[in-house]
């Protein structure tokens, strides 16, 4: 993870929870932060509960009468996953490309998590800071008071 103070001009600011995610980029500089919307990326990840069908499947222990109750899948979990697989890919691409030399990543917990476990080399060289936080539905302005502090804290 790279040190850098405040956030330069061009950097990337990726916010994302387990279904939106936001590509930001500063168009001020490191004094003067500035974010633009670049990027929108949305998709569909319906509540547990919608995904639940009605009954746990069951299976037998064997000769008997016993059956056991198959623990339900949590595919809303796994939506996150699979979409925090897709933007670590995302950002490879991007940076492979050349599009940022700087990114702070802002995600809610689960998708940070998964999100370093996926990120390739090229990105996390790149990364300034991450933040276990959720503000994709913040204004841009928010956002941007809460990245001023955040990098403040970590200077």
């Amino acid at each position: 993870m790279q040190r850098i103070s405040g956030l330069p001009e061009n950097a990337f600011v990726v916010v994302a929870d387990g279904e939106k995610a936001l590509f930001l980029r500063n168009v001020g500089d490191n004094q003067d932060m500035n974010l633009v919307v670049a990027r929108k990326i949305e998709q569909s990840n319906p509540a547990a509960r919608d995904w639940a069908t009605d009954k746990p499947g069951r299976f037998n222990d064997g000769a008997g009468v016993q059956r056991s109750a198959v623990d339900e899948t949590d595919w809303h979990q796994l939506e996150k996953e699979r979409f925090a697989r897709d933007l670590a890919d995302k950002l490879y691409k991007l940076a492979h490309q050349g599009q940022f030399d700087h990114v702070v990543i802002v995600a809610s917990r689960v998708v940070l998590s998964a999100l370093r476990k996926e990120l390739h080399e090229e990105v996390l060289d790149r990364i300034i800071l991450d933040i276990p936080k959720i503000l994709t539905n913040h204004p841009l302005d928010e956002i941007e008071t809460h990245l001023s502090r955040a990098l403040a804290d970590a200077a």
